[in-house]
């Protein structure tokens, strides 16, 4: 599966006026006639990304990383016509119109990838651009055409996925063939991208997703590469449906020049098959299976629109933040039922199993956060204004309150899904890759928190965040680090940062997890840092936050909680010979969730099957802590 590898780009910058939809897709060909040489562009950019200043304690940036545009066949099924030219625009604050409504993102991001599915990419350059081959086919325009949403399904199950979960997918009979794919990709994917890469601004990442789905089990990853050496085509689940093929691509791109990664996603959807304990072949792990994943995916997204993938509260009943975001209907699809080993938690602590019995770690996974928004709207994520994110499945409050997204989630227990957090010294694609390879990442469930993470046998017991930062570096390491072979147990520095617009603080927890003599995952949940004078019960919990939430008006005071937590703790369970994870948790305050915005703001009654309220939240990657080097 060698492929060519390209650095080309279109350097010119759309102006604000940028026409969307059809007109912008002409805008583009025609730009990308008058590209300039593709190694003065590389110049260009590398002097632009030297003159952005670094902060060596780092600055938090925010992004997204899983987005869907018109280039992904179910969203252009489902109406999307935004392009990954539109979608940057959004994610940097520009007006645009999704199903009929003039949106903007309430704050632009730092950051964004898109991620249409590499499947399909030339059967949607053929069915927007009149120039393309294969344009005038009579599927394409009924496809262009559809009109209402049982049309849509139709196509979706017939085309997505009775397709994409046969075991043997394959392109429909509209596909105009390889070179439509070779165009799209070029002129739309990493033309948008190169487009829109400001250094220092804003960042663009060429990425794409892969989408397979054996058996409906969701093994989905988003390839996202460092720079603009990229391959003339990315692979899909129409080349292959083996996790174990895609990183031996990846390894074919990264001997030709390229720097990548994979990002599995919606892991809680996975049927067991995210993290099973046999390769493909159906052998035990070895060390070379445990390196090659560990080297080709450092990352896992925690949560999206189809749910939270920490933990779940029916398998989890002890942990009592459990209940976030269960999306507890998508194990009533396509027989997804709900086990411990779909969860993120469950892997990142199993497998400390493996790195003691093969001396890798197969499951050594960073946090990172995305949408899956399909209407190609990055990080659409407010609460106070979500209005769907699958075009005509979830675009109604009708739809949202009695749909469902096909074949995955009711409307009710959908999110808006969840951010990309990275601290990194400065905002080029470089340094915001390199801190999601060194996994230097947190995920937020929609607010702008910004939690710090360290350990150390030596941290100081400080108290000015400042201070913290510069003696977590010096004498410890931050989240996505490793500690080994330590006498003494370490010590922990948590810190966090409200949201600015939004709501205070309740608590930080730390989640500790190892595995027992019989390899079975355990954990322990400790409040570390928390608002107010609150104390322990009986049982050792920690008062409850209360709530400041009216769900009649659908709003909230900060009367209660802090703007700022920080805290130390130390591991006083430790065992110098055993392995361990550590990652922290920040809870907020009760605030409304956006269903209850959703009916205080169309005059309906609060939904009695799901929470009125929410305690937005924010994961850090994991510390790990080893006892050998």
């Amino acid at each position: 599966m060698q492929a060519t590898q390209t650095s080309s780009h279109n350097d010119r910058r759309p102006s604000s006026g940028e026409p969307t939809g059809l007109l912008a897709m002409l805008f583009v060909l025609v730009l990308s006639c008058a590209s300039v040489p593709a190694q003065a562009q590389n110049e260009d950019f590398s002097e632009r990304e030297a003159a952005v200043a670094e902060n060596p304690l780092k600055n938090a940036y925010f992004g997204e990383t899983h987005v869907h545009t018109s280039f992904s066949l179910d969203a252009f099924i489902g109406g999307a016509r935004l392009t990954p030219f539109d979608a940057y625009r959004f994610a940097k604050g520009e007006l645009v119109s999704i199903n009929n409504v003039q949106r903007r993102i309430g704050r632009p991001l730092d950051f964004a990838a898109v991620s249409d599915h590499a499947e399909f990419l030339g059967e949607m350059l053929s069915a927007q651009v009149p120039d393309a081959p294969g344009h005038y086919q009579q599927a394409l325009s009924d496809l262009r055409g559809l009109s209402d949403i049982d049309q849509q399904r139709e196509w979706f199950v017939k085309y997505v996925i009775s397709n994409m979960r046969s075991g043997a997918p394959e392109h429909p009979p509209f596909f105009a063939g390889p070179e439509t794919t070779r165009t799209a990709w070029k002129d739309f994917i990493v033309g948008a991208a190169e487009a829109h890469y400001d250094p220092g601004v804003f960042t663009t990442f060429i990425a794409f997703e892969w989408t397979s789905a054996p058996n409906a089990g969701n093994m989905h990853r988003n390839v996202i590469f460092r720079d603009a050496v990229v391959p003339d085509m990315p692979i899909s689940a129409l080349d292959t449906i083996d996790e174990e093929e895609l990183w031996a691509w990846m390894a074919e791109q990264d001997a030709a020049g390229s720097t990548l990664l994979a990002i599995p996603h919606n892991s809680n959807g996975s049927k067991g098959l995210m993290f099973e304990p046999v390769d493909n072949s159906g052998n035990p792990l070895t060390r070379t299976y445990a390196d090659t994943r560990a080297k080709w995916e450092p990352l896992i997204e925690m949560m999206q629109i189809k749910g939270n993938s920490e933990v779940v509260a029916s398998l989890w009943p002890a942990d009592e933040f459990a209940d976030f975001e269960n999306a507890e209907s998508l194990a009533t699809y396509s027989d997804r039922v709900y086990q411990p080993q779909n969860f993120v938690r469950w892997a990142v602590t199993k497998g400390l199993d493996y790195e003691a019995e093969l001396g890798a770690n197969p499951w050594k996974l960073g946090f990172v956060g995305g949408t899956d928004n399909h209407n190609g709207a990055p990080s659409d994520v407010d609460e106070a204004t979500y209005n769907g994110s699958h075009g005509p499945a979830d675009s109604t409050v009708e739809q949202r309150r009695g749909g469902e997204i096909d074949g995955w989630v009711r409307g009710p227990e959908a999110n808006p899904g969840s951010l990309t957090g990275v601290w990194a010294p400065r905002n080029t694609r470089g340094a915001i890759f390199d801190a999601m390879r060194a996994r230097e990442t947190f995920v937020t469930s929609g607010p702008r928190i910004k939690p710090r993470f360290f350990a150390g046998p030596a941290l100081a017991l400080l108290e000015d965040p400042v201070q913290v930062v510069m003696d977590g570096y010096a004498n410890g390491v931050p989240m996505g680090g490793t500690l080994s072979a330590l006498d003494a147990a370490p010590r922990f520095t948590v810190h966090a940062m409200k949201d600015p617009q939004g709501a205070n603080l309740d608590r930080i927890q730390i989640i500790k997890g190892w595995v027992d003599a019989d390899g079975n995952p355990q954990e322990r949940i400790v409040d570390v840092a928390w608002s107010g004078n609150r104390e322990r019960d009986a049982n050792g919990r920690l008062t409850p936050v209360g709530t400041t939430v009216d769900t009649q008006s659908a709003t909230y005071t900060n009367d209660i909680g802090a703007v700022e937590l920080l805290g130390h703790w130390t591991d006083d369970e430790f065992e110098p010979t055993r392995h361990a994870v550590y990652y922290a948790r920040v809870i907020e305050i009760p605030t409304p969730r956006w269903t209850t915005y959703d009916a205080v703001r169309n005059g309906l009654p609060l939904l009695d099957d799901v929470a009125a309220t929410i305690q937005e939240r924010a994961w850090t990657s994991p510390i790990w802590y080893t006892p050998g080097p």
